[in-house]
């Protein structure tokens, strides 16, 4: 692994297919925001020359040219797939946004890879968002590789990195997380920072220079032997320690000499089954040069190391009743299973649809059967319909390359699936069938918007159906008391980019308004009032007197109504009519506009007439009667109380605890969890945990994690309850 140059001929201009799983590589790049996930990408494409040396595809775009608000922004915030081939493999690269906010699409490359490269900046080290994703994937056994990055700032050290990364990424066993490569050094500047110019090989003993933009092998020196010992020998066990040949430790603490063939194999072994995690370095290429530092190594580690989509484990599959079915890994000639992994619009072609095939062979032309994906609750409808699959075809940059095929295991675009939404199943129309969906992060920011004209009103709400329909992160609320549409976000920078789209891809101007809350009102007290709707001034009059008593209810039950009219003092017939009035005002309010709960009302009298009275006349009289209840007693204004539940590092718990307290929160216990984590339980009112989202990243430097979920209505402090009060007076 990484001993010889490859020397196969180039990708650039042609769509690179495969035949068969085997030759399929799917990796996603891992790593915090800045740490050059992209720059590697696009270096490894110029070193596999799938584009030229200006870092150009054949229209003059890059391989990360795509989405418009990328560059606006200056950085990534949607996966992407960059198809490349080294020595007969097709390696499909998947960038994933850095960004918190975007980690939706971290989620779908994670779905969509097979393996993992952590990039990690040497000037950066390791946040704790990358040390958490690195945890789900040794959650699922997914095989992990390191890159360590920007080895060209002043004071970076990658034998200091790599120690930072065995302590971050090796808990359980630092000797699984080690250099294949040591930096080689060229001369010393100025200011005592020497810059790396190549590799030395731990195993191979070799140098790899690159300085010359063409890697170049030769032999170390002698006096250069001694630097790289004892990084081999530590490599060597650490290898050896998870060999599948359990003599080989033996034989080598006997003093017997392990070749270094069996030394690789063995290796690679090891990382395809994701037990030893090697670390390597990368930069990418100088101008005109063709080959980046490392890239020849990485692209060798990935095809040789690195697992076929054949040993990837099969999501769970079945059928649309949910009867289990049982497929065999990965296999060409099977049922088509394939996966909406993400959903995205082009100016030219449409929705696209970015999907994996699991089982089967999709083609193009094929009519598929469409089914998914159990999140209703964001706005995404359950689909069970049939689709024809139009063309097929791989991205690169802004490019779509046709194939006429995708075999199982590979990656491929296919354009106007007018159904399918991310996380849909693809599967043959006579044999529908259903994968198990993966975990979404829930939405927790709320963004209220309007239409900002009539014009914008007409095309809103297409414009958040396909919002919506390519990001499942994404929730779409129509709140039926407060009358706002919401869009639910994972962040800021994810709300940004929302309202952006809506503008630039779909010609709809918003304006961003305060998120209200859902309150009600209630009675603090017994109340009694008197409705009265007499109107005689010729033809035929209206007339209804009734007399009710309200009294208040425990949380949680809603309006009650009783009739206790004795003597027909109310005639039987108009009872409900009383009845509807008051139901209309409750949901009215009767002090700040908020619908009014938990509160009995007793119908004890009335008056009626034998040619005035009527259906509506009563329902007016009732609406009048409990508005002049409300008009003599003391109504509570009631907020929607959150049970929250926080998980963080136990170096933020106090930090998190005073945040709660000092949002009116009362916390109800903490619960260690592993990993060095507190779950932390609350209630807190959701008035105050609109931007909880925010400050709890900002709090935790994106390390904690939070849910919510509605408790109960209780009494809002006087103080504040007058506050909305008076908002409510001055708005009306």
């Amino acid at each position: 692994m990484g001993d010889k140059a490859n020397t196969h001929p180039g990708a650039a201009g042609r769509a690179v297919a495969a035949d068969h799983p085997a030759s399929v590589r799917n990796v996603v790049l891992v790593g915090h925001s800045g740490s050059g996930k992209t720059t590697l990408v696009e270096a490894l494409a110029l070193a596999a020359r799938a584009v030229n040396r200006a870092g150009r595809v054949e229209d003059g775009g890059t391989v990360s040219d795509y989405d418009e608000i990328e560059h606006r922004q200056q950085r990534s915030v949607q996966l992407s797939l960059v198809p490349v081939e080294w020595g007969g493999i097709k390696v499909n690269l998947l960038d994933t946004p850095g960004y918190a906010d975007f980690v939706g699409e971290l989620r779908a490359g994670l779905r969509a890879a097979d393996a993992a490269l952590f990039v990690v900046s040497a000037s950066d080290g390791v946040d704790g968002s990358t040390r958490m994703v690195w945890e789900e994937c040794a959650a699922v056994g997914m095989p992990r590789a390191i890159v360590i990055t920007h080895l060209e700032a002043a004071r970076s050290d990658f034998e200091e990195m790599t120690r930072i990364c065995a302590e971050a990424f090796g808990a359980d066993d630092p000797d699984a997380v080690l250099p294949l490569y040591l930096p080689l050094h060229g001369r010393q500047a100025a200011d005592g920072h020497a810059p790396v110019t190549g590799l030395i090989g731990v195993l191979s003993q070799k140098l790899f220079d690159y300085s010359s933009g063409e890697r170049a092998e030769s032999e170390p020196g002698e006096d250069q032997l001694p630097l790289i010992e004892e990084a081999r020998n530590r490599l060597i066990e650490g290898i050896i320690s998870e060999s599948e040949d359990e003599t080989l430790m033996d034989r080598y603490l006997g003093g017997e000499t392990v070749d270094v063939k069996t030394l690789i194999e063995d290796l690679e072994r090891a990382v395809a089954r994701g037990v030893f995690f090697p670390v390597l370095a990368a930069a990418p290429a100088a101008d005109g040069a063709r080959q980046g530092l490392g890239t020849v190594e990485l692209l060798e580690l990935v095809t040789r190391g690195f697992p076929t989509p054949l040993e990837h484990e099969v999501h769970r599959v079945t059928s649309i009743d949910g009867k289990p079915r049982e497929l065999k890994p990965c296999d060409p000639n099977a049922p088509l299973v394939a996966e909406v992994v993400k959903t995205s619009s082009d100016p030219y072609v449409g929705r696209l649809s970015l999907i994996r095939v699991f089982s089967g062979t999709l083609r193009a032309d094929q009519t598929v059967h469409v089914s998914g994906h159990g999140l209703a609750d964001r706005g995404h409808e359950d689909h069970d319909v049939d689709e024809r699959i139009g063309a097929l075809s791989t991205p690169f940059g802004k490019q779509q390359r046709p194939v006429s095929h995708v075999v199982a295991g590979d990656l491929a675009c296919v354009a106007k699936l007018s159904r399918a939404e991310t996380g849909d199943t693809l599967s043959a129309k006579d044999d529908p069938l259903l994968m198990e969906p993966w975990q979404m992060p829930d939405p927790l920011l709320p963004l209220a918007i309007q239409a900002h004209s009539k014009p914008d009103e007409d095309k809103l709400s297409q414009g958040l159906s396909r919002l919506v329909a390519e990001d499942p992160t994404m929730r779409l609320e129509q709140n039926q008391d407060t009358h706002q549409v919401v869009l639910w976000c994972l962040g800021e920078a994810h709300a940004d980019v929302a309202l952006e789209r809506l503008r630039s891809r779909y010609g709809v101007q918003v304006d961003v308004v305060p998120h209200k809350v859902s309150l009600r009102e209630t009675f603090a007290g017994r109340s009694a009032g008197r409705g009265r709707h007499v109107k005689q001034s010729g033809g035929h009059g209206q007339y209804a007197i009734c007399e009710i008593e309200v009294e208040p209810l425990p949380g949680g039950s809603g309006i009650e109504f009783v009739d206790k009219v004795v003597g027909g003092a109310v005639p039987r017939q108009f009872i409900p009519s009383v009845e509807k009035g008051v139901r209309a005002q409750a949901l009215k309010g009767v002090a700040a506009g908020h619908p009014l709960v938990d509160v009995r009302v007793t119908l004890l009298d009335g008056k009626a007439h034998s040619v005035d009275s009527s259906d509506a006349a009563f329902q007016t009289a009732g609406a009048l009667a409990l508005r002049e209840a409300a008009a003599d007693a003391k109504i509570h204004l009631l907020e929607p109380v959150a049970e929250v539940s926080v998980l963080v590092g136990d170096d933020y718990v106090g930090a998190v605890m005073s945040d709660l307290s000092g949002r009116r929160g009362r916390v109800l216990g903490t619960e260690q969890t592993p990993g060095g984590r507190t779950l932390v339980r609350a209630e807190v009112p959701e008035i105050e945990i609109g931007r909880y989202a925010v400050d709890l990243r900002s709090l935790s430097h994106g390390t904690a994690r939070f849910s919510r979920a509605y408790a109960r209505h209780e009494p809002m402090p006087p103080q504040i309850a007058e506050s909305i009060r008076e908002e409510a007076r001055a708005a009306s």
